[in-house]
């Protein structure tokens, strides 16, 4: 008898991209090898970051790292740290526009901290809030918490989730390695319909300029244990695991 599919959490934010479609052999190679190196880290409760660029393919990973996990029976969180953000009608208090203020005050870590990445660790409570303030609706969903078994692996993906303030929570850190220009250009292509002739700005002006002040202050991808590159998405590379 085959192993039972265990079940995935995920966030309820209206932000949550669909899990993609089935990718190319060399894909699903390279997704199995990160599955097994997140299933030998033992059988407790187990937290997993997936870093990089904007548009890197962080979403994405997770969605399928999630389902292989999933598959090998082991029950499985989601959530993304875009859904930790401080509400926008507390932006008056702060710059969050500029490449430094986003990378400085968009992120509320003390909610990642207590909502997410406590409760979901081998000693803590297991009631794990997967969505803080909804990006776009701005609807506060603390409240909605869904309970971490024992086993339960959290796979969490955004940029600077190697801040100091939550990097000693992970258990397994994996970093998106791709050039800038193709973070821009998938970050456009996926923004036009919301952001329009804003679009290329908005990467441009602000994320790129967080991402360097990140790279910079942080260096990520020296604290990764996996790094996989990801130009090309139907290929993927292991540059370290």
């Amino acid at each position: 008898m085959g192993v039972e599919r265990a079940p995935v959490h995920h966030s309820v934010s209206t932000w949550r991209q669909p899990t993609p479609p089935p990718g190319t052999p060399q894909r699903h190679a390279v997704v199995e090898r990160v599955a097994e190196r997140v299933l030998r880290l033992g059988e407790g409760r187990l937290r997993v970051a997936i870093d990089g660029r904007t548009a890197a393919g962080k979403t994405s990973l997770g969605h399928e790292l999630a389902e292989r996990i999933s598959a090998a029976g082991r029950p499985v969180l989601r959530a993304s740290l875009d859904d930790f953000k401080r509400p926008w009608r507390e932006a008056h208090l702060y710059d969050r526009t500029s490449g430094e203020g986003y990378y400085r005050n968009a992120f509320d870590y003390t909610a990642v901290t207590t909502l997410l990445l406590q409760p979901s660790g081998p000693r803590g409570s297991g009631q794990c809030a997967l969505c803080g303030i909804d990006p776009l609706t701005q609807r506060d969903h603390s409240s909605n918490v869904v309970q971490a078994p024992p086993d339960a692996v959290l796979v969490v993906d955004g940029v600077f989730a190697f801040r100091p303030q939550i990097n000693a929570y992970w258990d397994l850190r994996i970093w998106l390695e791709v050039d800038a220009e193709v973070s821009i250009q998938r970050g456009i292509a996926r923004d036009r319909a919301r952001e329009g002739t804003e679009a290329e700005t908005l990467h441009r002006d602000r994320y790129l300029p967080a991402e360097r002040l990140y790279m910079a202050e942080v260096d990520p991808a020296r604290l990764a244990e996996v790094i996989i590159g990801n130009n090309e998405i139907d290929r993927p590379r292991i540059l370290r695991i």
